[in-house]
């Protein structure tokens, strides 16, 4: 009990949002989708984070730091088993947004945007910006750093 109320507490805990999540998308009363909306906005907002109500999942994707800046769009499609960190992005521009295939790794701070598709068992990067298709298998990364002036005496 302990452990759940930590967890709670820092808003690692998403069973009941994602619960109610699942359960908004069955529901075909429009007075009790409106509530059950609020109430999902509601606990995205103290998590930190937005999850478009029409999002498509095949199922509870996974995400180890919670919902922590995490930003999906309502037009976003997402496959079994993906994980996603802290503060990735997956935007849309207009209605289309990207679509992600199954048990995909998507880093922290990572932006996806567009209506691109993102093949199955792909790797992205912490950091990376994806706005083109990327191929089944695959890793992303952002670009390498660089130093731009050396300090003398260093």
């Amino acid at each position: 009990m302990r452990q759940w109320l930590v967890d709670y507490s820092r808003g690692d805990n998403l069973n009941a949002f994602w619960r109610l999540f699942f359960w908004r998308s069955r529901t075909k009363r429009k007075w009790l989708r409106d509530v059950q909306t609020l109430f999902l906005s509601r606990m995205a907002h103290r998590h930190g984070g937005y999850v478009g109500i029409e999002a498509a999942f095949g199922g509870r994707p996974r995400l180890p730091h919670g919902l922590h800046g995490v930003y999906i769009s309502r037009f976003a499609s997402i496959g079994r088993d993906c994980c996603i960190y802290q503060n990735v992005t997956i935007g849309e521009t207009g209605r289309a947004a990207p679509r992600i295939g199954d048990r995909c790794l998507i880093g922290a701070g990572a932006i996806l945007v567009g209506g691109i598709t993102i093949g199955s068992d792909v790797k992205i990067g912490a950091g990376a910006v994806v706005h083109t298709d990327v191929p089944d298998g695959s890793t992303v990364v952002p670009c390498a750093a660089r130093i731009l002036k050396k300090e003398r005496g260093a």
